[in-house]
């Protein structure tokens, strides 16, 4: 019988700041204005010959549980910067703001405080959206290359009815966040490229207490602060940018740069 006090998650969660720390990265907490506090991972010893390079994280747990296996790889060639998004880990706001857009101008502010004059950035599902708004929002002057998977950056109303009926669920929420053990099921089995072996529900008790319980409200309005996904048709414009699309709402819709690249 495994003692209630262990934490499965909680353990999994020390080895992934190890990983990070292990990469050469350090954790701090900016104040971005008067309103806004961004938790962010980046280069202890950032160096001049690298190239800079952000990465966004999906909705889901924070940044830390998203990128372990991409920091490790990437750390070594890039000054990496690595933030949770408001209302994932220790980001927050006061302000009422719920948006994509918004999500984007903090990432945007906190890499300026930062003093980081021009990088890349790739962002997964989410976190793909956020990207997209970032590179458009502040253009070819600061954000050289766009790296957008797994994201629904063109997504209608329609993609969101089919996702639902595929799952076999009512409620987009029920899927981003789930409160059950039987929702959490069905977003592994969307989300994991490998099909695991059965899982406890103890297990996953565990990972919704502690990924799935913090700022739950907010994170319900952020769902409903998107602007995607509530109308018929998708009418976003092509970035000026290189940018790489990988699996964009599964394949289905345009690539939207202007010249595909590396």
């Amino acid at each position: 019988m495994i003692p209630s006090f262990v934490s499965f998650a909680g353990l999994y969660n020390g080895y992934l700041r190890r990983c990070f720390t292990g990469a050469g990265l350090f954790s701090q907490k900016i104040e971005i204005d008067d309103e806004t506090t961004l938790h962010v991972w980046g280069p202890r010893n950032q160096s001049s010959q690298k190239p800079s390079l952000v990465l966004i994280h999906g909705f889901g747990p924070m940044a830390m549980w998203q990128w372990r296996h991409q920091v490790q790889f990437l750390a070594p060639h890039f000054n990496l910067y690595v933030p949770d998004l408001i209302f994932f880990g220790e980001s927050t706001t006061k302000s009422k703001e719920r948006t994509e857009i918004f999500q984007a101008e903090s990432v945007g502010k906190l890499l300026e405080k930062i003093g980081v004059k021009k990088y890349h950035v790739a962002g997964t599902s989410y976190g793909g959206i956020v990207a997209y708004n970032l590179a458009k929002m502040l253009g070819e002057e600061k954000i050289e290359k766009v790296v957008i998977a797994s994201s629904g950056v063109n997504m209608t109303k329609n993609h969101n009815v089919e996702l639902l009926k595929k799952v076999g669920l009512d409620k987009i929420e029920d899927l981003m966040l789930p409160s059950t053990t039987q929702h959490l099921r069905k977003l592994m089995s969307l989300a994991v490229a490998k099909r695991i072996p059965y899982v406890p529900n103890f297990f996953l008790k565990d990972f919704l207490n502690r990924l799935y319980s913090d700022n739950r409200k907010e994170k319900m309005e952020l769902l409903g602060g998107l602007s995607l996904g509530k109308v018929e048709t998708s009418n976003i414009s092509p970035l000026q940018q290189v940018t790489k699309c990988s699996h964009t709402l599964g394949g289905r819709g345009p690539c939207i740069s202007s010249a595909d690249g590396p």
